[in-house]
This record gives C-alpha cells, structure tokens and sequence, in this order.
C-alpha cells in the first residue's frame, strides 16, 4: 500500500506540474516565447489567496476567485507592457531576458511587500479525504480534488480550442501568425488571450500547490515553473496533452525518486530523465516536428 500511496501523491504533485506546464506550452505554442515568469505569477496568486483569506478570516473561495481575476489582468499587462513591443525584435533572446527580468521584479516586489519570512499557508481544501482497504491507503482531500482539477482543465482547454471560434484563431496563429492575420484573426488579441488563459490557470496552480505543501515565500513559485517547464519539454511544448503526460511524469519520478532513491538526486534524476527523452525523442513524447521553408 505504501507504493500506492507514494504513487498517488506523484500524480497529486505531477497534476500540479501539468496545470503550470499548460501555461507554458499555450504562450509557446501560439506566441512562440518563454514566459520564464509564468512562475512567480504562481507566487503572485499565492499570496493574493494569503491575503484575502487573512482578511476575511479564513475564506478561500473569495480568495482563489481574486487571485484568478488579478493574475489574468497581471498576463495581459505583462503581455502588453513587456513582450508585445519585443515582438518584432531581430534576437527572440530579447524577449527571454525581458521574461527573466519580469521574474525578478515580481519576486522583488514580493519581498519588499512581504518580506523574506516563510509564510504559514491554509489549504484551500476543507476535505479530509478518503480511507480505502479498511484503513490502509488514506487519500488526502487535496490530492483529489489535484487530480479531478487537472482533469476538468485539460477536458475544458481541449474542448475550447477544439470548439469555439477563439480556440480555432489560437490553431490558427500557432500555425502562421502572417496568415492568419490575412484571415482576419486579431493576432494580438489571440495571444493576449492565450496569456490570460495560461496566467489564472497559474493562479489555480498556486492554490492547489500551497495547499499540498503549505508555506509561501517570494520565491515559492520559482522551481515548480521550472519543473513545469520541464514537463511542458518533456510532453512535447506546444502539445496541451503532451503537458499532461509530462507534468505527471515528472511527478511520479520526482516522488518515487525522493522515497526510494535520495531526496537530495530527486531533481537531478528530473532533470537526468528530460535529457534521455530529448536525446531519443527531441521534440519531445507528442511534440510535432515541423519543417521550417526558407
């Protein structure tokens, strides 16, 4: 049961890293850009939570819908004041380092707010959970309602691209922006969409990780983006499903590496795994390669 148990938290964890890793693999797939600050909006939502929460004495919903509203407008802001004006830059290197830099001026701002002190998170989750095997395996409530969460936002984002006009411009803007441009589709609103989209799923990430690991600080959302990014690799960038499968991937190893291998080589057998893939597969498992005319 052991093995069990360990196995559901890598997929509780590896949900978490797929939720974050579809913020990235849209902004890529349509903008093609790496929002390296994709994870302190995690952090951003995170504290937007701490705060409210701490305000009404506890009351999660209010914070978690706040935390989504102000990380979408924190997207399209950031998407407009920084990365559509590097756009049409010569290097696409400009709008890495100005992402980078984004990163850091949140996390900044966080400490100057906050300051450096680790913060005592409240899980979002009242649920205790479930006992299975008459007591053997017990399912914390926050690692459902991780899993079905995933669940419903890859079923909800597939259906959206797949079924509404907006979805269809998205398609259409990753294949040719120039063409699709010609077509009518506003470019610039299609991806200041995808940024809006990809910020509150940041924002849904972040309560769902403080809760499964309940501390917060500026730098909470640092290494979970770089995981997520990872896992976005790993599945295939640009692949919403890939994103799935590789934020639970990654989940499964980092668990079953940190139980029966080391806690202090989890990362670096992370890491050492997303090196293997790319060597055999380097668009990664349902990555796409496509063939650039000249």
């Amino acid at each position: 049961m052991s093995f069990l148990t360990y196995l559901i938290n890598g997929l509780s964890l590896g949900s978490i890293y797929a939720i974050i890793a579809l913020g990235y693999t849209m902004v890529y797939g349509i903008a093609k850009m790496l929002n390296f600050a994709h994870g302190d909006f995690i952090m951003v939502g995170c504290y937007i939570i701490f705060s409210v929460s701490a305000a009404l004495s506890g009351n999660p919903v209010i914070g978690i819908l706040i935390a989504i509203v102000l990380c979408t407008l924190l997207g399209i802001t950031t998407e407009f004041v920084a990365y559509r004006p590097l756009r049409g830059a010569a290097s696409p290197l400009a709008v890495l380092i100005t992402a980078i830099g984004v990163s850091y001026l949140l996390e900044n701002i966080a400490l100057l707010i906050f300051g450096a002190d680790i913060k005592s998170f409240t899980s979002v989750v009242k649920w205790e959970g479930i006992t299975l095997f008459d007591g053997q395996l017990k399912i914390q409530g926050v690692t459902i309602v991780t899993i079905v969460v995933s669940i419903v936002i890859l079923i909800g984002l597939q259906l959206f691209i797949n079924k509404t006009k907006q979805g269809q411009a998205m398609l259409a803007a990753s294949e040719d922006k120039g063409a699709a441009a010609l077509m009518g589709i506003n470019v610039n609103r299609t991806i200041m969409l995808t940024f809006a989209i990809g910020s509150a799923l940041a924002a849904i990430a972040g309560a769902l990780l403080c809760s499964a690991y309940p501390s917060l600080s500026p730098y909470t959302g640092a290494m979970p983006g770089i995981k997520a990014f990872v896992a976005a690799v790993l599945g295939g960038i640009g692949s919403i499903p890939g994103a799935m499968i590789g934020g639970l991937v990654l989940g499964i190893v980092e668990i079953l590496s940190k139980t029966y291998i080391s806690s202090q080589l989890s990362d670096a057998i992370v890491f050492g795994i997303l090196v293997i893939v790319l060597l055999v597969k380097p668009t990664g498992i349902l990555g796409k390669k496509y063939l650039e005319k000249v």
